[in-house]
């Protein structure tokens, strides 16, 4: 029986560092871990980050796991039959999805429960993320798209992985815990921090003893699909190169300071925007999920380099286009503080299209 653990949660709430973490802590145990990240498009930073720190990953792309429910049991499947002994599958959901229980849990159960055990459902959540959407709930007015949908992934949560409580004090760290536990009676709040690592042991322990509750939503899909529609996805590969050595971190640092400035101009909310830099000198990781805060950084290989792959991968509340423009815009901002010069393919900033799960199961399933 095959351990299958499910996670969930807002853009930028460190489901994949979460996940990475938690694998190694897993297989300094004895388990076998394999990963599956998951995006509405290709070219994922997640999956690079994912490769460079664990043995066994893959990935779905094109859509959600519900949508793309199929192509998740065939590469849960082709990771499983390898032959390595494999007894633990994490897969990470798109930071956008809601309805796990009913789209992938339930099938999970009822059509491959002989060969997986499906963990309690979790949910990570970003505390200061938290505290922003929140606020609104208690307005009196009607929420927003973004905001509902939020709410509908802890809503579904059989654990609420409370990430980055080191980046927040006690005293607000001890708010979000009672607020979280008020507000969601159903579900065990767990904080930890990824980065430090911090609490990670308690995560990976309620996977194994928390009760799966199943709790099915009775969900809005046209909400659902409107939340989603409201950010631009851009997943964009640039070639960089200079005629002197550069800083990838350097690079990285400008560039998403750049977008960040941008949307916090235009006033626009940031899912997440995180970005790779692929050189000689090896992987660098940073990323921003809100217009104000510093880059955060995952990965740094910053031996200077004269050419670099860069991936960016961008969901911001913009149209599309504005989003390709920014983007572009950060790119010659970190090209002109570097003296480096970047080419890529035409920009493919896109919406999401309307979700639809091969398999929706109106109760939970034992």
């Amino acid at each position: 029986m095959i351990d299958f653990i499910t996670l969930g949660g807002f853009l930028g709430a460190g489901k994949t560092t979460t996940m990475v973490q938690a694998a190694k802590r897993l297989e300094e145990r004895g388990r076998r871990v394999a990963v599956i990240t998951n995006d509405q498009g290709v070219d994922l930073v997640d999956t690079q980050l994912v490769r460079a720190s664990l043995d066994a990953a893959a990935e779905v792309t094109g859509g959600c796991f519900c949508c793309r429910f199929d192509d998740l049991v065939g590469v849960t499947r082709a990771l499983v039959d390898r032959g390595d002994g494999t007894d633990t599958v994490i897969a990470e959901a798109v930071g956008s999805c809601t309805d796990l229980q009913a789209t992938v849990l339930g099938p999970m159960r009822e059509f491959y429960g002989e060969h997986f055990r499906m963990a309690p459902l979790t949910t990570v959540v970003d505390p200061l993320r938290y505290r922003a959407f929140a606020r609104s709930w208690d307005g009196g007015g009607r929420e927003s798209d973004l905001s509902y949908l939020f709410r509908q992934q802890l809503a579904e949560a059989d654990i609420i992985g409370l990430n980055k409580i080191d980046v927040v004090g006690e005293p607000v760290l001890g708010h979000v815990v009672a607020d979280l536990a008020r507000r969601f009676p159903s579900a065990a709040v767990v904080p930890y921090s990824a980065r430090t690592g911090t609490g990670l042991d308690g995560l990976t322990a309620a996977w194994a003893s928390a009760s799966a509750a199943g709790q099915v939503l009775d969900l809005d899909y046209d909400r659902y699909a409107a939340a989603e529609a409201d950010l631009a996805w851009l997943n964009q590969t640039f070639h960089t190169e200079a005629r002197e050595e550069f800083s990838p971190v350097r690079w990285a640092d400008v560039a998403l300071r750049s977008l960040a400035a941008a949307a916090q101009r235009a006033g626009a909310t940031i899912g997440h925007a995180k970005l790779t830099v692929s050189s000689p000198a090896g992987l660098t990781k940073m990323s921003v999920t809100e217009a104000g805060r510093e880059p955060s950084v995952d990965l740094a290989a910053d031996a200077p380099v004269l050419s670099a792959t860069v991936t960016v991968n961008a969901r911001i509340a913009w149209e599309p286009a504005e989003l390709d423009a920014a983007v572009a815009e950060a790119v010659r901002a970190a090209d002109a503080a570097t003296g480096s010069r970047s080419t890529a393919a035409p920009a493919n900033a896109f919406r999401p299209a309307y979700p639809r799960p091969v398999h929706r199961l109106s109760a939970a399933v034992d």
